[in-house]
């Protein structure tokens, strides 16, 4: 079954992958979801943002903002982008809020966060743009199968409180960790989502569902006091764990308050209350994490992950097989014939203590007896038959054969012990040099690599690889720096290598340089820690030539309150105004716009009544703002425009003739008395005559008759 979602189908099973949830903040429920053909087009989609960032799907939409999948189109890879609502970004706390957390996020550079790429504004719209992880939340996995086994819980909480304790160290506090936020890529990582961001969510009332989900992990504190630190974290990830050990929440009711009150008062359930399989160290974890008192908690994620991982070790332990194969067993005395245990020793010794004279007399025989021999030779005990065999050897002579046998099989002894002690000493040298503990192995040069990828090169060849961030101004965020010990060093197998990843530029506070001269502004950038990329000009009609209008960063845009430690800053100065050329001639207006970087074209000609013709009336710049080698358009004069004396003058009124020929521009010269007798005075003739064309302004003398 596939339930239609944005431009992907979802498929329900334990091999689904749900987008809508990766982000935080977004609580949609399965049997919420509506078919995509019974939702209005989203008007985001296929939009441009900041020039940059082409939105292509959405991803989940919450009660805050909508998340969609984007591309970078700078960097050609896909990111998630969150925008925020629009009654949202008209709170200008709330924005601000969502600004300064974001950039306490972007901070962070830890294998199991989120990494948070870029924030901005776009018009109204207020974005934030992260790190796009095809995958499924820790919610679905446990929606799937209901409850973890004991080393899958390990195995998540120890990333989860690995990402927490980088947080708890740069002194941010997660404020909303619930499983929702932890995000299971398709490649096997853990990241948790959303840090920083439960503050500005406090700006609104949650309700519903979504405030059932995050309420059950809140702390005591939280709930009574409205105060959080690193140990309101510590107490949601022990929540968490139970979840995940028991498949169920501990504290449940259908009202939010319900729950609240559970959490700050009811004694909180040991997860092998309800499932048996759970080992006692667990337990104690749980217990220790969700304490009402957070003094009585871990007081950050580093000291729980120690923790965590002794009491795993504990539990493997626990569980190791006491037959396992190749270790040493003493066996219980009873499982020896003690017999057969003499009868061994009896034959050592029998071999051990032979008689050496037999040695010298092949007919001798020895008989050993508990250790002891007695020699019997034919006649022992009398004296030999006389005349009869070879004389005996002489008494001193057989003891010095004694003493020399006797020495040559101590030296042998000795021989054979040193020569096994030496094969042994060698071949355990060998060994301990070659492949054991003390084998020394180069250490691989990583840098320029990702995190992952140092971490993962590193393992292979043995090593206990552990990445620390570390801000560097050239090196790209996620990018190896370095090792300790450096690269091509040799190092004992199995040794500890600290891989430094960059986490990009220190943030530096950038100082005000409007209004500076540009070589103060200059030397204030460099004092501050910056680089300066040079300057460019413009012209500024308020601003003074030489003075700075405002510095640019590397996108070229104007620098914030915070800038990376030693990047580039342009300095945009003013060149002041753009020069007056109107009344000069084309040509003078042309030279004039030429000594200040501009070119002077020229435009269109028309009639002007201030401007005396073949001077500019009008300088046109088609450019905001104006740099040199910018194109100014010049308007020519033609003059003032010429006017027709009106004909049919003569005969006619004062009444009516005098308004016709003010609207006409002339400068009348006639006798003032008509004024006062309009009616009576009657035009008998103008000079120029009527039906003659002359310039507007032009003196124009009338006559009277008076009837």
């Amino acid at each position: 079954m596939t339930i239609p979602f944005g431009h992907e189908s979802i498929k329900k099973g334990p091999e689904r992958r749900i987008h809508q949830c990766l982000y935080g903040q977004v609580d949609i429920p399965l049997s919420r979801l509506e078919p995509v053909t019974s939702a209005p087009p989203d008007p985001m989609l296929g939009r441009l943002i900041d020039g940059r960032y082409q939105v292509r799907s959405r991803i989940a939409r919450g009660g805050m903002a909508t998340v969609y999948l984007a591309t970078d189109l700078r960097l050609e890879r896909q990111v998630a982008i969150k925008i925020m609502h629009g009654h949202l970004a008209d709170d200008a706390v709330f924005k601000e809020r969502f600004v300064q957390e974001a950039r306490s996020a972007a901070r962070l550079a830890h294998p199991n966060v989120v990494n948070v790429f870029d924030q901005g504004q776009d018009s109204d719209m207020a974005y934030l743009v992260m790190e796009y992880l095809p995958g499924m939340t820790l919610r679905d996995l446990l929606k799937d199968y209901g409850k973890l086994t004991t080393e899958q819980t390990v195995d998540v909480m120890d990333a989860v409180l690995g990402g927490l304790a980088a947080a708890h160290k740069a002194g941010i506090v997660h404020r909303d960790l619930k499983p929702e936020n932890v995000l299971l890529a398709d490649d096997g990582r853990i990241k948790i989502s959303d840090f920083g961001l439960a503050r500005a969510v406090s700006a609104n009332t949650a309700t519903g569902q979504a405030l059932l989900g995050t309420i059950a992990y809140l702390s005591p504190e939280l709930l009574t006091r409205g105060t959080a630190d690193a140990r309101s974290d510590i107490y949601a990830a022990g929540i968490m764990m139970y979840e995940m050990l028991v498949g169920a929440q501990p504290y449940v009711g259908e009202q939010p308050m319900a729950i609240a009150f559970q959490h700050a008062n009811d004694q909180m359930p040991t997860p092998s209350s309800a499932n048996p399989d759970v080992p006692d160290q667990l337990d104690d974890l749980v217990l220790w994490a969700t304490s009402k008192s957070p003094d009585d908690r871990p007081t950050d994620a580093r000291e729980m992950l120690e923790r965590l991982r002794s009491a795993e070790g504990e539990i493997a332990g626990s569980r190791r097989s006491p037959n396992a194969t190749g270790r040493t067993v003493v066996m219980p005395p009873d499982t020896f014939d003690a017999d057969l245990d003499q009868a061994q020793t009896q034959v050592l010794e029998a071999r051990r203590r032979t008689d050496p004279l037999s040695i010298l007399d092949p007919d001798a025989s020895a008989t050993t007896v508990y250790g002891s021999s007695v020699a019997s030779r034919p006649g022992a005990g009398a004296s030999a038959p006389a005349g009869g065999g070879s004389k005996p050897p002489r008494p001193g002579a057989q003891e010095r054969l004694d003493r020399k046998a006797s020495g040559r099989r101590k030296r042998g002894a000795w021989i054979f012990v040193i020569v096994v002690v030496l094969a042994a000493a060698l071949g355990g040298g060998a060994w301990y040099f070659g492949a054991g503990p003390g084998a020394k192995t180069t250490v691989t040069d990583v840098a320029g690599q990702s995190s992952e990828q140092a971490v993962g090169t590193l393992t292979q060849l043995g090593f206990k690889p552990t990445a620390v961030p570390q801000s560097n101004p050239t090196v790209a965020s996620g990018t190896v720096i370095s090792t300790d010990p450096t690269a091509g060093s040799s190092v004992q197998s199995g040794a500890e290598i600290t891989v430094y990843v960059s986490s990009g530029p220190a943030m530096l506070d950038v100082p005000t340089l409007a209004g500076l001269k540009e070589a103060d502004a200059v030397a204030a950038l460099q004092q501050a820690g910056f680089t300066s990329a040079g300057s460019t000009q413009q012209f500024k009609s308020d601003v003074p030539a030489g003075i700075v209008i405002a510095p640019l960063g590397a996108d070229g845009n104007v620098l914030g309150k915070q800038y990376g430690d030693q990047q580039p800053v342009t300095l945009v100065v003013s060149l002041g105004p753009v020069p007056d050329v109107v009344g000069q001639t084309l040509e003078e207006a042309q030279a004039t716009l030429f000594d200040v970087g501009l070119s002077g074209v020229e435009g269109s000609q028309d009639f002007s009544d201030d401007i005396p013709e073949g001077e500019v009336y009008q300088a046109v710049v088609t450019t905001d703002p104006v740099r040199p080698g910018d194109q100014v358009t010049l308007n020519i004069s033609r003059g003032p425009e010429p006017v027709t004396v009106p004909s049919g003058l003569n005969g006619m009124s004062w009444t009516d003739a005098k308004p016709k020929l003010v609207a006409l521009g002339f400068d009348l010269q006639y006798n003032a008395v008509a004024d006062a007798f309009p009616d009576t005075f009657k035009v008998s003739a103008t000079d120029p005559a009527s039906g003659t064309s002359v310039p507007r302004g032009t003196k124009l003398i009338v006559s009277f008759s008076v009837f």
